[in-house]
């Protein structure tokens, strides 16, 4: 018993006290790793991700033809749709023997984007589809890493622009990669000597490929600024369970045309759908690793900060008024919220939080200077007019007041009496509560 209570102190409050600058390199990443891994658990849970991983399949399963329609007609105009044909029946897809009746779809909705009175309405339902895919990926991305603002139209159309542009040229590549590999290794003596690592390299393409598209989703999706560990660490682990889901499910699909099981030939269907579901589990997942990884700082006392007292958190607000002002009164270079918790030692979210408090009660202002790119803080107001009780009393008043309507005689008598003991800490000290009116 005493075992499990000292794991869950330390899963809940002692592995949220220690900050990564009291361990070395190696107990640090150790702490780190853990770390990353609770914030995304957690995330993963009170996001719903599984709900979300479902609403995406289902945008992904409408998009799916539009997208290759798209795709395939790139590939045509550079003259290499033969490729993207070809790697298509080597993928799950071609195992399930979709590929035909896919591939009959796409000629259709080309042949109707291309001429006929449906022109219009062709090529607007199939940019909507194609649009609708791309901006359910990116919201999902942005409510994880708790961006608030999306990108304008025009950067998401060019964002989805570059996308349906890169990923054939970046399947045709690899497929270059692999050609190349083979051929070396038969025509140059370097390469011969070097045989035995040719198997190892053509099957490691496939996941390095898959490694740097995730990798760019995460770095490139979420409307903020991505740090390279933060979208390189779970791009290679998405990228890897990614490959393998791929390999079991070619092992899947074999076995149950030989055994015909339930489904017989139907089997295509539910194979397709929990392939596609578990995608989206996956990379919905790897987008809360990713988030984890650069914000596992923010997360310091974590536990303690959900049950702060008013008191405690009234405290480390005016201690961060009096360094603001107290640089500003002996010229110095305001700092940045960052500068701020890693000088003093304290959790980066619980300054963020409070300056924001600051700024809203106006008694600082963000501003930029020259040489930093993030925003710093200066006072809002003369300081020799901010004294420590116009600051209690302004973080006091901050929300709204007097809302509740039809206010009774006696409450209202309530409310005049304790603004005037609030000036007068003394007699709220002496004064009892059933004596108050």
């Amino acid at each position: 018993m005493s075992f499990i209570k000292k794991t869950t102190d330390f899963i809940l409050y002692d592995m949220w006290r220690r900050t990564g600058e009291e361990f070395g390199r190696w107990k640090r990443l150790g702490y780190l790793t853990l770390r990353s891994i609770v914030i995304t658990v957690r995330g993963f849970l009170s996001h719903d991700i599984n709900t979300r991983a479902n609403a995406l399949t289902y945008s992904m399963m409408f998009a799916m033809v539009p997208i290759l329609a798209l795709v395939l007609a790139i590939a045509k105009g550079f003259g290499f749709e033969q490729i993207i044909e070809e790697k298509l029946y080597a993928s799950f897809l071609g195992k399930l023997g979709a590929v035909p009746t896919i591939m009959e779809f796409v000629e259709r909705y080309l042949e109707t984007a291309q001429g006929g009175a449906f022109v219009g309405i062709g090529l607007l339902v199939l940019l909507w589809s194609v649009y609708s895919f791309f901006s359910n990926i990116e919201s999902s991305f942005n409510t994880i890493w708790q961006v608030k603002n999306t990108r304008s139209y025009t950067r998401q159309l060019t964002n989805y622009i570059t996308i349906l542009l890169a990923v054939p040229v970046l399947i045709v590549v690899s497929s270059g990669v692999s050609i190349l590999f083979n051929t070396a290794t038969a025509d140059s003596q370097f390469f011969a000597a070097m045989a035995p690592l040719k198997e190892f390299s053509i099957k490691l393409l496939p996941f390095l490929t898959c490694w740097l598209v995730f990798s760019w989703m995460y770095w490139a999706i979420p409307n903020t600024k991505v740090g390279a560990w933060a979208a390189f660490i779970p791009g290679i682990l998405v990228g890897t369970l990614f490959q393998l889901l791929q390999l079991l499910s070619f092992a899947l699909v074999a076995f149950l045309s030989r055994t015909s099981i339930i489904y017989g030939a139907f089997a295509a269907i539910p194979l397709l759908l929990t392939w596609l579901q578990l995608s989206c589990l996956f990379i919905l997942s790897g987008a809360e690793l990713s988030f984890a990884i650069q914000n596992n700082e923010d997360f310091d006392y974590d536990t303690d900060l959900r049950h702060m007292s008013r008191r405690y958190k009234d405290y480390v607000t005016l201690y961060l008024t009096y360094l603001i002002v107290r640089r500003f009164a002996d010229a110095e270079e305001p700092q940045t919220a960052q500068e701020m918790a890693h000088e003093n030692h304290l959790p980066t979210r619980l300054v963020n939080q409070l300056l924001s408090r600051l700024v809203e009660t106006k008694i600082v202002r963000e501003t930029y200077i020259e040489g930093k790119e993030e925003k710093t803080y200066v006072p809002a107001r003369d300081i020799s007019t901010l004294t420590v009780g116009l600051v209690i009393d302004s973080i006091d008043k901050q929300g709204t007041e007097r809302f509740l309507s039809n206010p009774t005689p006696q409450r209202e008598e309530f409310w005049q009496k304790y603004n005037t003991l609030r000036q007068s800490p003394t007699e709220m000290n002496q004064l009892l509560v059933k004596d108050f009116l």
